[in-house]
């Protein structure tokens, strides 16, 4: 009912307003009189809110701010929460990511061993070994299921012994290009 009887009120000031310009240079008064309280009231709130100037509330007043602190905590907790657990949704995405990344690759250099095994097979046949363990990128496979430990990778030349296996090796260089 009260409303009800304010909006009447503010309607027929409105109405008076329109018809007499002193009217409105006082209502606009009444206007900003009302604003400036009621900033007042929030700056007022908003120190009680950080815990100052609480000396002038009753217990129940304190009561209440205190609920509303705790209500507002729990919201934030619950919006950090939220952020915490999107985190560790995405890294733990991007890990398994990484891993499968890391797996492909570790394929890639067991079938790169075993092509350059058969290339050094096709290049220096079965009858000398040694000559062909010089030509190979050799590679860390001692524990073929840590995905984690290092590979250490290292390049040798071949050493030519005498023209007709140099040939091979010119000519294998060829035909790879």
């Amino acid at each position: 009912m009260t409303t009800l009887v304010e909006r009447y009120k503010k309607l027929k000031e409105e109405q008076y307003q329109l018809l007499n310009p002193d009217s409105e240079v006082k209502f606009w008064q009444m206007e900003a009189a009302r604003l400036r309280q009621q900033l007042q009231h929030l700056h007022e709130c908003h120190r009680q809110l950080m815990g100052q100037e609480l000396s002038g509330l009753s217990v129940k007043e304190l009561q209440n701010l205190e609920n509303q602190l705790e209500m507002s905590l729990k919201g934030i907790r619950v919006k950090k929460d939220q952020i915490l657990i999107d985190e560790i949704r995405e890294l733990n995405r991007k890990g398994d990511l990484m891993h499968q990344e890391n797996r492909d690759m570790h394929k890639k250099v067991n079938l790169t061993g075993r092509e350059n095994t058969e290339l050094q097979y096709k290049v220096y046949g079965t009858s000398d070994v040694t000559q062909a363990s010089s030509c190979y990128i050799s590679y860390n496979t001692s524990d073929a299921h840590d995905l984690h430990s290092p590979m250490n990778l290292q390049l040798s030349q071949p050493r030519p012994e005498n023209s007709g296996k140099s040939a091979k090796v010119t000519k294998l260089g060829l035909q790879l290009q």
